[in-house]
């Protein structure tokens, strides 16, 4: 019997940025906004569902540029049954960014998000690195 096999390749096209703070996500994606102008509103809950766990459920943010394929997401890395990236049990927050290309403007975020007293870590992450960045695609 001749057996074929499909073989995916995913893509890990986009910027990731792990954050650290004690607040509430609604609170920071509050100082977010003001600090970073931005417009982070919140969407519904990103769901994952796991065979041995049930579903996740994390909260989830959106801020769009006008005229701009750009999308920003702000997820908790806490949800209702456990983490969304569980390697990285010591970050709160996570944001990506998806059809983000100027590196300039990236860091000129980075240093925004890093001016927020309460944030106490804001750092790229390559995604590809992680175990868990399947939980990354939605």
């Amino acid at each position: 019997m001749i057996k074929k096999f499909l073989k995916l390749d995913f893509d890990f096209d986009f910027v990731l940025i792990a954050i650290t703070s004690p607040l509430k996500d609604y609170r920071l994606c509050y100082k977010v906004n003001i600090a970073a102008q931005t417009d982070f509103r919140k969407i519904e809950d990103l769901t994952l569902s796991f065979k041995e766990n049930g579903f996740k459920y994390h909260s989830c943010y959106l801020h769009k540029i006008p005229d701009s394929d750009c999308q920003f997401y702000f997820i908790a890395n806490k949800g209702s049954n456990g983490f969304l990236i569980s390697e990285m049990k010591e970050v709160d927050y996570f944001i990506i960014i998806k059809e983000f290309i100027d590196e300039e403007d990236l860091s000129h975020f980075l240093d925004r998000l890093k001016s927020i007293n309460d944030i106490q870590a804001a750092i790229e992450i390559n995604p590809k690195r992680l175990k868990s960045k399947e939980n990354l695609l939605f």
